[in-house]
């Protein structure tokens, strides 16, 4: 009987030891007198809803969420933690997690976040954009899962290319001078200028390119030739002259002549006249004194007329 009682205290003891316990220490929602009472006027944060919920009696935010049928995932965040006991007043904040796909430049990865707009992500990132700067889509853009984010690394600048500009040639004649004599009595020179470009690149290739000023910093310099027109002439024959297709100069066929000499021929019908060279035999009908190239006789005559009255003058300077 002794022993009975003795067993029985041991059991009062220690349900007391675990009542006290329980009640001075309890566990987070752990508590029956808390699952009991009911909490009133919570807020609840769900990504960007926002919720007042007039009163419930679950314990922990997790059975508070259960309740509210709203699903939660390990990488999703919560505040307060889910096995915290619920208090009336309380502010839960859950943020499900969400998978971005971020391109920047040549390199794309997929990321992991609870954050709930473009800019919160980036600064989790670490990453900032700068003022020319494109983000895609827009930033306002609300972060929902699996959306695919670009950022577009805009640079501007202005850049001045150098450009030369080519000198010109002048001829003019000096009737003092042998033809035969080209002297070049002023060199030409290259100037330069200056071209300003506002230029536009995306991640570092070029877009736009737009002119915004030309300054001439150095200009050219006119090269200027004098030809001599002097022409000393010897013997002079006259007959008819004739053109056929031979070399493409100004040459000319005569029978008598020799090769490599120079004549001067005028057409005597209308004065215009043109030196050439000797270097072919011909042509052979009766008076027939010169067979002009046929880039010399077009400088007489049209090639229509086929056969002309010339005067052959032999050049002896």
């Amino acid at each position: 009987m002794k022993v009975f009682r003795f067993f029985f205290f041991l059991c009062l003891l220690g349900f007391g030891f675990f009542f006290v316990k329980s009640f001075l220490f309890p566990k987070p929602g752990s508590s029956p007198f808390n699952a009991a009472l009911p909490k009133e006027h919570l807020v609840l944060f769900v990504d960007n809803l926002s919720l007042n919920i007039p009163q419930t009696t679950t314990a922990t935010v997790k059975d508070f969420l259960q309740e509210l049928n709203i699903p939660l995932n390990e990488a999703d965040y919560v505040w307060p933690r889910p096995d915290q006991a619920l208090a009336s007043g309380d502010t839960i904040i859950l943020r499900h997690s969400r998978s971005i796909k971020l391109k920047t430049g040549a390199d794309t990865k997929t990321i992991q976040t609870t954050s709930l707009s473009a800019p919160e992500f980036l600064a989790e990132q670490g990453i900032s954009l700068g003022d020319n700067d494109i983000l895609l889509p827009n930033p306002d853009t609300p972060l929902t899962d699996k959306l695919a984010l670009q950022i577009i690394r805009v640079h501007i600048e202005e850049k001045t290319i150098n450009q030369p500009i080519a000198f010109v040639t002048t001829t003019n004649e000096d009737d003092t001078l042998s033809w035969r004599k080209k002297i070049t009595t002023q060199k030409g020179a290259r100037g330069n200028k200056a071209l300003t470009y506002k230029i536009i690149s995306y991640d570092g290739k070029e877009i736009q390119r737009k002119l915004l000023a030309t300054e001439i910093t150095q200009p050219p310099t006119t090269e200027i030739v004098t030809q001599g027109t002097y022409v000393k002439v010897g013997k002079a024959s006259t007959g008819l002259g004739s053109w056929y297709a031979f070399t493409g100069t100004l040459s000319a066929a005569n029978p008598w002549l020799p090769i490599g000499s120079y004549v001067r021929v005028t057409n005597q019908d209308n004065g215009k006249q043109v030196i050439v060279r000797i270097n072919d035999r011909g042509p052979f009908g009766p008076n027939r004194i010169i067979d002009l190239d046929k880039v010399a006789f077009q400088q007489i005559a049209s090639l229509g007329a086929g056969i002309i009255n010339v005067k052959m003058e032999t050049i002896v300077n």
